[in-house]
């Protein structure tokens, strides 16, 4: 007879297996779906990039409207994760049970309350998003398939993040490799067979979501996962404070890294005089933050891994297991993204090249790349505090590390370097605000380590 995966089954797994690789065992699967949304994420834009340079910046537009949905679904999704991962390491299924319904059913209400005023007023928003005239067109083309996916997109970053707060990453990385895979091969014949153009990308992507969104609700079924239960809808107040406390940072995250696009396309926009090739600078950086995508996804996925591990023990106030799934997942995480770093650094004018051969664009986007690159691998320990402090739940000082490298560093710097240094004080921006994070999250890290063993 086949075991059945009790809750009593994974919390002796979680609580008693070795950290290090418990932690391995839940970051590959979380890796490699986070690596697969990245790489149909650029499969977009190298498609793309085979029709042109307005083609291409139109899509990298519309990067902060599919940021802001990510936001969203993270938000419900790490948010009810969170709380499910303690409630479970406290041994308390059915207040998990409830939590997980609630945030399913909310997120894919919330895609709905984005899709239809987007849809409306669809021309305005692409312009705010810092359309040029000559990008607007497709931006548009791009943003109304998106648009439509949005529920069954911000439902899917839900579901996946639940599942692999309960250990069962797996099913997240089936559905989501499928979604993938689906896009890439759908890509080539929307655009180019079937001759829809940028609009045939966003299409790939919307039926591909749907799809990854439908696997995913199955995954809900197996290993000893949550089922997803309309009796199980009875939403409170209680159930979404836990919502903002668990899930803020990850909306200050991926929200303020919406907002960043934007400002940075609205800054190379409004200094048209220090930056004459406008939309060759907007369409490079469509490429870097793709390419910087793929690292950052890695290292999330590596985090997410982490989480569950975290969450389970400090459930359980197995403190000293938490402090060596951290200390590991610094130290493997940051090595590889050294490693990536330096041969992105070496071959970044052919990386380039792959997506745009325009000869200003490759050269923006390679300048761009290495300066991004110089001060990535210290981004580990900041994700992974960030991730810590998050599914503890301290909510202050999780915001604050999240808020601070898209925003509370980079914006303000956003606003002070292009006037001095022109296109370079747009580039360096962001590589700066990460160096500066770096040092906050090892003062924040300190201080929860000290609360978790005091003197």
């Amino acid at each position: 007879m086949k075991h059945v995966v009790t809750a009593d089954d994974k919390y002796k797994q979680m609580t008693e297996s070795p950290a290090a690789r418990l932690v391995m065992r839940l970051a590959v699967p979380s890796i490699l779906s986070m690596l697969v949304s990245s790489v149909y994420n650029m499969a977009d834009t190298y498609f793309v990039g085979r029709l042109g340079t307005q083609q291409t910046a139109g899509v990298g537009v519309v990067f902060s409207l599919m940021s802001i949905i990510q936001a969203i679904g993270f938000l419900f999704g790490q948010g009810t994760g969170n709380y499910i991962s303690r409630a479970l390491g406290a041994r308390d299924v059915k207040a998990a049970e409830s939590i997980a319904t609630t945030g399913f059913v909310s997120s894919l209400a919330a895609g709905c309350f984005i899709m239809v005023p987007g849809l409306v007023f669809i021309n305005p928003m692409v312009r705010l998003m810092g359309a040029t005239e000559t990008i607007a067109p497709y931006a548009a083309d791009y943003a109304y398939y998106i648009l439509w996916g949005a529920p069954f997109m911000m439902a899917s970053f839900t579901l996946n993040n639940q599942l692999r707060y309960q250990g069962n990453a797996v099913y997240g990385m089936i559905a989501l490799t499928s979604g993938g895979l689906l896009n890439i091969a759908l890509d080539p014949l929307f655009i180019f067979t079937f001759n829809m153009g940028v609009a045939g990308a966003a299409l790939a992507t919307a039926i591909s979501q749907v799809v990854g969104f439908i696997l995913l609700l199955w995954g809900t079924t197996r290993g000893g996962s949550l089922r997803i239960k309309p009796l199980n809808f009875r939403p409170t107040l209680r159930q979404y404070g836990e919502v903002v406390r668990g899930g803020l940072p990850s909306l200050w995250r991926q929200g303020l890294q919406a907002l960043s696009v934007v400002a940075m396309n609205q800054t190379i926009v409004m200094n048209r005089v220090l930056i004459p090739h406008t939309d060759e600078a907007i369409a490079a950086m469509t490429v870097v933050l793709r390419v910087m995508g793929l690292l950052f996804s890695s290292m999330l996925g590596f985090g997410q891994g982490f989480q569950p591990v975290c969450g389970f023990n400090y459930g359980a106030k197995l403190y000293p297991r938490v402090r060596k799934a951290f200390n590991f997942s610094v130290i493997v995480s940051s090595a590889v993204l050294l490693v990536f770093c330096a041969g992105s650094f070496m071959f970044a004018d052919n990386i380039i090249t792959l997506f745009r051969d325009d000869a200003e664009v490759i050269r923006i986007g390679a300048r761009a790349l290495r300066y991004h690159l110089i001060p990535f691998p210290l981004v580990g320990f900041a994700t992974i505090a960030t991730m810590m402090t998050q599914t503890i739940g301290k909510p202050v000082r999780a915001s604050l590390l999240a808020a601070s490298r898209n925003g509370m560093f980079f914006l303000p710097l956003l606003l002070l370097l292009p006037p001095i240094m022109g296109l370079d004080g747009v580039l360096l921006s962001q590589p700066i605000s990460d160096a500066i994070t770096f040092v906050l999250s090892l003062v924040i890290a300190r201080s929860i380590f000290k609360e978790m063993n005091p003197a």
